[in-house]
């Protein structure tokens, strides 16, 4: 465990610095942006530098050296500075990640839940109609990117069809709904994660049941699982605490790694239908270059992800023995 937190933390670091120097490569500089925009809108050059002197704290003349030193101090504090619009990047992240826990977390639960069910149901019947079906639409929506998904939603289901207002589902909430943990409030949300979340559920789910139908039915084929039938256990026992148990362990570091990537949310998906998470709010500072807010995003994805690989070590001590014992012997 020692070992792995030091290389956490090295991951951390590397992390950190590739992505500082990246988002300097990038053309244009914070100021730099905000004149471009104010400049094509007819402000003259002189009164747009003004602006944004008066109204940035980032200084371009600022020596690198001494911009990656200062940026080191405060990831060692956990300090990730101020957004461009003055705001600290901690309480800007704890103010749009909930949402995208909320939608992306919840899509992710349920989707890896019917996901495993239903592999394992295809590696019992494999050949029928269920397994022949069920990998041809799984593999479909697996092809199909999430954003081009969520853009079809909206043309089919909202312009042609007529079924939903994209402006009414628009959001995270409804305008006049108090955020509040109360009934109304909580369907409110799950009305405008609803898309989203359909969005995110139907391109993942196939990958999930595809995996776990090849890994069950890699156990099928174990000496253990036919040493329990000859033993005479039932078939749900068997499927239950041989076969179900032994074929998810291949999955662990897959489903604790997505569930890292849920604090990155979906970047196009919650842009296309306005949904304020953290994937949006980081496509809008790269674009507007806020380095001190895309930096905290990613620092944050980055620690989240790492974290959650360490609890997939964890939860595979739990549900494989063999592994709690080797370093041991």
């Amino acid at each position: 465990m020692l070992r792995r937190i030091v290389r956490a933390l090295f991951s951390i670091y590397i992390v950190a610095t590739v992505v500082f120097f990246l988002l300097r490569l990038l053309p244009g500089n914070p100021v730099e942006v905000y004149i471009g925009k104010l400049t094509s809108n007819g402000t003259p050059y002189r009164e747009a530098a003004a602006q944004a002197a008066s109204l940035y704290t980032f200084d371009p003349n600022e020596p690198l050296w001494k911009q990656y030193l200062d940026y080191l101090w405060g990831v060692a504090h956990l300090d990730f500075g101020k957004t461009l619009a003055h705001v600290s990047v901690m309480g800007n992240i704890g103010q749009h990640l909930p949402w995208t826990i909320f939608s992306v977390g919840g899509a992710l639960v349920i989707s890896v839940a019917v996901g495993l069910l239903l592999g394992m149901a295809m590696a019992y019947r494999r050949g029928g109609i269920l397994d022949n079906l069920s990998s041809a639409i799984g593999s479909t929506l697996y092809a199909i990117p999430n954003y081009l998904l969520a853009l079809l939603v909206v043309a089919i289901g909202s312009t042609q069809l007529g079924l939903f207002d994209i402006a009414d589902v628009r959001g995270t909430h409804t305008d006049g709904v108090e955020i509040g943990f109360n009934a109304t409030f909580f369907g409110d949300a799950v009305y405008h994660a609803a898309l989203p979340m359909l969005i995110y559920f139907l391109t993942t789910v196939g990958t999930w049941a595809l995996i776990m139908k090849a890994s069950t039915v890699q156990t099928l084929e174990e000496d253990f699982v036919m040493v329990a039938r000859a033993r005479g256990l039932g078939g749900r026992r068997i499927g239950s605490m041989y076969v179900g148990r032994n074929a998810v362990l291949p999955l662990v570091a897959q489903i604790a790694t997505q569930a890292g990537f849920v604090v990155g949310g979906a970047i196009f998906v919650e842009y296309i239908f306005n949904y304020d998470g953290i994937g949006g709010t980081l496509y809008a500072a790269i674009n507007s270059r806020d380095y001190s807010l895309v930096q905290g995003i990613l620092l944050i994805i980055t620690i989240v992800v790492i974290l959650a690989n360490l609890l997939a070590d964890l939860t595979y001590g739990l549900l494989d023995p063999r592994i709690r014992t080797a370093g041991k012997r």
